[in-house]
């Protein structure tokens, strides 16, 4: 199995104007995820760590991206395709809320 990093930007106006089923269906595929063991959380205010040349720590409070809506959450799913990891976020809140789900691919390094 693949594993993807996933990005989710939603805001409160778009999850609101989202009927309550669909909602309510959508925080359940979440739960269903979690329960599976996927790695999710919602997004906390970021830091930016830099050393260069191992001379000193630098550490720097954001937020650094700009984006039309702000990020909600991550996770780290499985999934065999890229395919079906765009079809595993397609039923999560962002997506179906009027927000937008990113996919990364997670390669590995050697």
């Amino acid at each position: 199995m693949a594993r993807f990093v996933t990005i989710g930007y939603g805001d409160q106006d778009g999850y609101d104007r989202t009927d309550p089923a669909v909602r309510e269906e959508a925080h359940a595929h979440d739960a269903r995820l979690r329960e599976a063991g996927t790695a999710m959380g919602v997004a906390g205010p970021p830091h930016q760590v830099r050393n260069h040349d191992g001379a000193a720590t630098q550490v720097e409070a954001g937020p650094f991206m700009s984006a039309a809506l702000p990020v909600a959450g991550f996770a780290i799913i499985e999934a065999a395709t890229l395919e079906e990891a765009v079809e595993i976020v397609s039923r999560t809140p962002c997506a179906v809320a009027h927000g937008v789900v990113e996919v990364w691919p997670l390669l590995e390094v050697s």
